[in-house]
């Protein structure tokens, strides 16, 4: 029992993942919260630092793990999930239909490139390429340029940016021989 403590406190409670744990509880909190008012912003933010920190302190402390990615993934689909509820009553309003179209395209894109890592790689598998980086970064932002003039503009680029990081992925992982979690690139280096 003792070790079982030990193995849950060094490998699975490290700085990191407790980082990404609060991203988790701070997300769901968002769920109780009134989108574009002060409070959601403050906790938003918090979100935000959190996602950015636990891969920053895993590489600086050399703790990066197999079950922190996994986490740091499930984190960010949560995350996505709540922001869709939060936010579709807004975008509604304020998107028009062929931007619809477009989100639809990346989001069955980026269904595709999750199902055929599943089925080639036998697990869940969500790269961190420079453009997914880009994508989750945009649509970070999205909250706080809705509130602007270019609202739209801003959402059109967005969506580019979601399609090529979506496309990218998905070629990756229907062109690799094998998973590999630290590819950066559609183009190996």
């Amino acid at each position: 029992m003792e070790m079982r403590r030990r193995f849950m406190k060094e490998k699975l409670l490290t700085p990191p993942n407790i980082c990404t744990m609060l991203r988790i509880v701070g997300t769901v909190g968002l769920l109780l919260i009134r989108p574009l008012t002060l409070p959601f912003y403050l906790l938003y933010t918090f979100c935000g630092i959190t996602d950015v920190l636990d891969g920053t302190i895993a590489r600086a402390t050399n703790s990066t793990s197999e079950f922190g990615a996994r986490l740091d993934s499930i984190s960010d689909l949560i995350f996505y999930a709540v922001m869709i509820v939060k936010f579709f009553p807004i975008l509604l309003e304020v998107l028009p239909v062929w931007m619809w179209y477009c989100i639809g395209a990346v989001l069955v894109i980026r269904a595709c490139s999750y199902v055929t890592a599943a089925v080639r790689y036998h697990r869940f598998a969500s790269l961190h390429t420079i453009l997914n980086k880009a994508t989750g970064f945009c649509v970070f932002c999205l909250p706080y340029m809705l509130v602007q003039d270019f609202a739209l503009r801003y959402c059109e680029i967005t969506c580019v940016i979601a399609g090529l990081a979506s496309t990218e992925e998905f070629l990756i992982h229907l062109l690799s021989k094998e998973y590999e979690p630290g590819r950066k690139f559609i183009w190996k280096r």
